[in-house]
């Protein structure tokens, strides 16, 4: 049975390749599984239908094989598991690999949404220009401690993982924000994930339907 993932109709990302969708595509393009792709709009993904796979209303979701699952890390983590890709043969390896996952969206990925959200919704308040010093301090102590744990190596431990893929995945939304400038080694990290095929493929067909979409 073929994958069936949701993504956004028309989606907020203007075609960047941040929209969590996009996570699930690059899991799936390296474990080289095809997938179906149904659109949502944000009306759909308040009722019943979309509600009975997502209880929050968002997206993405993966169903296959009567299987039904919701946030990205799970499902990153069911698709290396049930496709043997993504996650060290040895047991240690492995528990590595998953606590990478946690951590890029336990630790790392928190204050980076943070400050887009004030970027986006708080502009107009008095406080802003004190506030996002702040909240830029935060992702740069936590940039800090990333790049002194990856310091020379290609990856995060050892071969390419999920950790990796999660933690790439949510450094793509600093990429215009200068804040990866100071460090680059972590730079250099982003660009070999974004040069793999499998990213780009994911990356070209959630930018495909932005296009369409704008069509």
């Amino acid at each position: 049975m073929t994958a069936v993932i949701t993504a956004f109709e028309r989606s907020p990302d203007g075609g960047r390749g941040l929209a969590r969708d996009t996570r699930i595509r690059w899991a799936l393009e390296e474990a080289g599984q095809a997938y179906e792709v149904r659109l949502v709009s944000f009306a759909a993904m308040k009722e019943p239908a979309h509600l009975a796979l997502h209880p929050f209303g968002q997206i993405p979701t993966y169903e296959d094989d009567g299987l039904a699952l919701f946030e990205t890390g799970a499902v990153v983590l069911h698709i290396a598991e049930r496709h043997g890709v993504l996650l060290p043969e040895d047991a240690a390896g492995r528990a590595r690999a998953i606590s990478w996952m946690f951590a890029a969206l336990n630790t790392v990925e928190p204050p980076i949404l943070e400050r887009e959200m004030a970027t986006y919704m708080e502009r107009d308040r008095r406080w802003h220009a004190e506030r996002l010093p702040l909240l830029e301090d935060r992702i740069r102590d936590r940039l800090d401690r990333l790049s002194a744990r990856l310091g020379e190596a290609d990856w995060l431990d050892g071969a390419f993982s999920a950790g990796d893929l999660m933690m790439a995945s949510v450094l793509l939304r600093l990429k215009s924000s200068g804040l990866l400038e100071a460090f680059p080694n972590l730079a250099a990290y982003l660009a070999r994930a974004e040069a793999r095929p499998a990213y780009q493929r994911a990356f070209a067909a959630q930018l495909a339907v932005f296009n369409g979409a704008g069509a």
